[in-house]
Parts: structure tokens; C-alpha cells; sequence
């Protein structure tokens, strides 16, 4: 075959092959583009994360869901005890050592008389339960605001000592609170650990009457423990409640003469060095307020 006629069959053969590459380039773009579109079928590449719902990626205190671990679409965290109002009262106050002769009058309670308050017990270290108590009830605080609450203190470190047990009690009773949560660190033997949550026993006497407030308080107290273990890691006391972290008690002025759902939470104890390593950490601290946040909150949203 002569060059003459093999000319025009290569430049025919270059055209069609251009034609082909620009087609081939036109598809590979547009699949790129659908896969990028956002109204693409296509999900994103290998190793990127699909963007979340906001309503699903909101979270609680501490990083995690809403207390009861479930986030709700319906109801933001500032909104779950919106109208609610929580009572606390840190136990002891960090001035009460220095008014020993208020601390020991007597104050009626109903089925007997006792004094107004303590000063509270302490670790070996000399960290004390009023102070412990104090900084967890801030924590608390804090986390309850959060969601809506109103949290009314007994004491914040603001008065010369007290208040009394007997006021301890007027003052969740006066705020109509929806719940009231007496918080304290224990002053067991070494090998006693863990914690416990008191509940009022029924006291008809005197001012006290607690008929209205027992089966309330208990469910309140059901709901406090299971979640303060949950989120501390923290056993029942092995030494009070049979291992149920549950324990009742009619001597104790602040249950006796409260008119709304009321409890004691001993958070651990002093005295046990293992106990203490935890009241001390303030990380451990701020994983109580936690568990008592969300105590608090399964009990006023269920």
C-alpha cells in the first residue's frame, strides 16, 4: 500500500480514538460529580464519617446521652427538669467546728431531741466531710441547672455554722421541692466500703409525719443508687443494707420532719483508705455528681 493512501486511514483511526478518551473523560467526571453531590445516592468515601443529626449527637453532662442514657429528639437537656426543683443539702458545714456550743443544742425531731448538727467526720488525711460535701453538691448543682432545674442549697459555705437538722428539713419543705437529697461521706471502721442511700422510716410524732413521703422517697432512693453506681463504678456498702445500698432510719431529723421526697446518700466512707482515695479524686467527685444528677432525674421524669 502506497503512503499516500495510508494517510487519511491514520488520521480517521487518531479521530475515532479522541473521540472515545473525551467520552470515557465525560462519564468518569460525571460519576465523580454524582458521588460528591449532596443529593447524590452515593454515601461518603472509605474512612469519612457520615455527617450526624445534631438531635443525635447532643449530649449530656459528663459527655454522655441525657440521664438514663437515651438522647430525645422532643426534649433538649435544658428542658428535661424544666419547672422542677431540687433541694441540697450538703451535710455539715466547713465553719462548724468553730461553734461548738450552737452545734450542741437540741432541736425537736419528732420522736426525740438531738443536736442541731455535727461537725462531721473526715478522712485519715484530714480531708473533711464537710467539705467533700460541699464540692459535690456544687457539681450536682451545676449539672441539675443544666437541665432546667431549680436547685435550692441548705448551706454554700455562707453561714457562721448549721443550718440545724431540724431547718435542714424546713428548708426543702418551705421551696415545695420535688425532691431533697442529704448529702454525706461516712465515718466507718477501715474494710466498711462503698455506699448507701438512707430512706425515711415511717415517724408519726410530733412535728414529724412521714407517711406522705415514704413511698416516694423509696422510689427516689431506688433510682439515686442504681444510677450513683452506674456512672461511680462504686459497690453497695458491704456493711449497711445487706448489699442493697438501701437502708432505712427514723432518727435522723432531716427525713423526720420533711414533707417531700427525701433521702440520705452517704457517698462512701472516710475511713477506709480505698473509700477515700475516691472522695479525694476530683474526678471521681465530679463522676458522683453525675450519678446523683441522673438519680435525681430518672426519679422526676419517670
Amino acid at each position: 500500500m502506497s503512503n499516500g493512501s495510508s494517510l487519511p486511514s491514520h488520521r480517521r483511526l487518531r479521530g475515532t480514538l479522541l473521540v472515545v478518551l473525551a467520552a470515557v473523560v465525560a462519564a468518569g467526571l460525571g460519576g465523580w460529580l454524582a458521588w460528591h453531590s449532596p443529593g447524590g445516592d452515593g454515601g461518603p468515601r472509605t474512612g469519612q464519617p457520615a455527617p450526624s443529626d445534631p438531635a443525635e449527637s447532643a449530649t449530656g453532662p459528663g459527655g454522655s446521652h441525657a440521664p438514663g442514657g437515651k438522647g430525645s429528639r422532643d426534649h433538649g437537656p435544658r428542658e428535661r427538669l424544666k419547672g422542677k426543683v431540687v433541694v441540697l443539702d450538703p451535710g455539715h458545714n466547713p465553719h462548724n467546728r468553730e461553734h461548738g456550743r450552737e452545734l450542741a443544742r437540741q432541736v425537736d425531731i419528732g420522736n426525740a431531741r438531738k443536736e442541731c448538727d455535727t461537725t462531721g467526720t473526715s478522712t485519715n488525711d484530714g480531708y473533711a466531710e464537710a467539705s467533700f460535701t460541699l464540692d459535690v453538691a456544687r457539681r450536682a448543682r451545676t449539672l441539675l441547672q443544666e437541665q432546667g432545674a431549680k436547685v435550692v442549697f441548705t448551706q454554700d459555705g455562707d453561714r457562721p455554722y448549721g443550718p440545724c437538722v431540724d431547718e435542714r428539713a424546713e428548708i426543702g419543705n418551705k421551696a415545695h421541692a420535688d425532691a431533697a437529697l442529704s448529702l454525706h461521706a461516712d465515718g466507718s471502721g477501715a474494710g466498711n466500703r462503698g455506699f448507701h442511700v438512707i430512706l425515711p422510716a415511717r415517724v408519726t410524732a410530733g412535728p414529724a409525719d412521714t407517711a406522705a413521703i415514704v413511698g416516694p422517697s423509696r422510689q427516689l432512693g431506688e433510682r439515686l443508687a442504681g444510677r450513683f453506681r452506674a456512672v461511680t463504678g462504686s459497690a453497695a456498702s458491704n456493711y449497711i443494707g445487706g448489699g442493697t445500698g438501701l437502708d432505712k432510719r427514723s432518727d435522723l431529723g432531716g427525713l423526720n420532719l420533711s414533707t417531700v421526697p427525701k433521702v440520705f446518700l452517704e457517698c462512701g466512707n472516710m475511713r477506709d483508705p480505698k473509700d477515700a482515695a475516691q472522695l479525694t479524686d476530683a474526678d471521681w467527685r465530679q463522676k458522683a455528681a453525675r450519678g446523683i444528677t441522673e438519680g435525681i432525674t430518672d426519679f422526676l421524669t419517670h
